[in-house]
């Protein structure tokens, strides 16, 4: 199996916690082994879903009522850097919670990753007619009985389970609400959410069983691998269907190392602030602009405008412009994802070219500054800012000092911008209001006066 830590990773600091849904007629139980494997790093969080495990069919066992459900258990939770992993069923659920918390829909905050084992997608299901007419049967007058329950399990297993193991997923099937699994399997598995889901831009891992059949590599690449833009996939060949209690190790294992090697690896946001952001004080739309901004850079991130060269004298750049301490903000990628979609602050100088061209020409006449000691890098981008510089490239030193603004004023606010930053600085002012009745704002104006609800301001070290 491939690690995905780096060789020389930056320390990661604040545990995460991950909120695991487990798949038709399981439990949070078949988290148990995983959450004994992580204790060291990760706060594992099982949950039952209704109808399912301990707890009743009360809550509602459609999609959306689902969904619901998980979204007050994560925020009764408080957790506020975390991941979600769906497992089957859960995956389905897991996906339309996320796309909820990166549009603001959702009133939490904090989410880094997503893991997908054995997912069911957002679109429906594929499934064997006549295995899932079969499955119904199963319930034609009751509960799933012994036998259906071990028929069940071998079919979704691709090599038996150790007896404990065994136990335990036969009791989670036979205790498992009729209502809920024939709910599953009539309507739930068939809904089409890709609509509401769209495509998600954060980081996800995509496990599967390479004996698995519904669900396996192939599915999974093409029906969650179109969801998300920056997924990575593993196979466990041999395995079937119920991943968590097959090979327990194998994805413990590769839950750490996404976590360290990439969700993870992002700026800790406070948990005062995390908190504000995701109540009613900060509009939806703000808090999922926000939630997107703290998502970590991708590692694997593909230049759209610039090239790999021009991103890592960009990186140069930046590293002298906006010094960041612990893991830092990658700037230059945001830079060039901003250059590539058009945005930007509206204007330009007369003496420059486009925003691109103009981009492309400097990093061109920089290129190598990675390799110059700090005084020396000191110096080449003081001259872009005198008056009396030997320009860049093409271009006149009157537009290398226009260029050299933009670039300084655009690596700030994309620094600005990001949460952890404005925490940094004591900036709160996203929190002005929710709409309608809900309507909040300030009354305390004046300098050095901070309202009951802001949050303390801690001094940087």
């Amino acid at each position: 199996m491939t690690s995905f830590i780096p060789e020389n990773p930056v320390p990661i600091e604040a545990r995460p916690t991950v909120f695991c849904l487990h798949a038709l007629g399981s439990s949070a139980r078949e988290f148990d082994g995983i959450a004994a494997r992580l204790a060291d790093d990760v706060d594992v969080v099982g949950l039952d879903l209704p109808g399912f495990g301990d707890l009743s069919a009360a809550d509602g066992v459609t999609v959306d009522e689902m969904v619901a459900y998980v979204v007050r258990r994560i925020r009764s939770h408080g957790a506020t850097r975390w991941m979600i992993l769906g497992h089957s069923m859960g995956g389905k659920i897991a996906s339309i919670v996320a796309s909820r918390v990166l549009s603001g829909d959702a009133p939490l905050f904090g989410l880094a990753g997503v893991v997908l084992l054995a997912g069911s997608p957002p679109v429906p299901e594929p499934m064997d007619e006549e295995r899932r007419e079969q499955m119904l049967a199963w319930t034609d007058e009751g509960g799933l009985d012994d036998d259906a329950a071990r028929e069940f399990v071998d079919a979704n297993t691709g090599s038996p389970l150790p007896d404990d193991e065994l136990r335990a997923a036969l009791t989670d099937l036979r205790r498992t609400s009729r209502e809920a699994w024939r709910a599953w399997l009539q309507r739930g598995s068939r809904e089409d959410w890709s609509e509401q889901v769209g495509t998600l831009d954060v980081p996800v891992l995509i496990v599967s069983g390479g004996a698995d059949g519904d669900l396996g590599p192939e599915n999974q690449q093409r029906l969650n691998g179109a969801v998300y833009t920056r997924p990575r996939f593993l196979t466990l060949d041999g395995a079937g269907h119920l991943l968590p209690l097959e090979r327990t190790d194998e994805v413990a294992e590769a839950i750490r190392a996404f976590w360290f090697g990439e969700a993870g690896r992002s700026p800790v946001i406070p948990t005062d602030w995390s908190r504000l952001v995701a109540s009613p004080r900060v509009q939806p739309r703000t808090r999922g602009i926000l939630a997107r901004r703290a998502l970590a850079d991708n590692p694997r991130y593909k230049p759209r405008v610039l090239s790999a060269r021009h991103i890592i004298t960009l990186r140069a750049v930046a590293a002298r412009v906006v010094p960041q301490q612990g893991v830092p903000i990658d700037l230059a990628t945001r830079i060039d994802g901003e250059l590539a979609d058009g945005k930007g602050d509206g204007w330009r100088s007369k003496e420059l070219p486009s925003d691109i061209e103009a981009y492309l020409i400097a990093l061109d006449a920089l290129d190598g500054l990675e390799n110059l000691a700090d005084a020396e890098q000191d110096d080449v981008l003081a001259s872009l800012a005198a008056d009396d510089g030997p320009g860049l490239g093409s271009m006149t030193q009157a537009a290398a000092n226009a260029w050299f603004e933009d670039v300084r004023a655009a690596l700030v606010r994309t620094w600005l911008a990001h949460p952890a930053t404005m925490a940094r600085i004591g900036f709160d002012g996203f929190a002005n209001g929710s709409s309608g009745r809900d309507l909040f704002g300030y009354q305390l104006l004046a300098a050095g006066e901070r309202e009951a609800w802001e949050p303390t301001l801690k001094e940087s070290k």
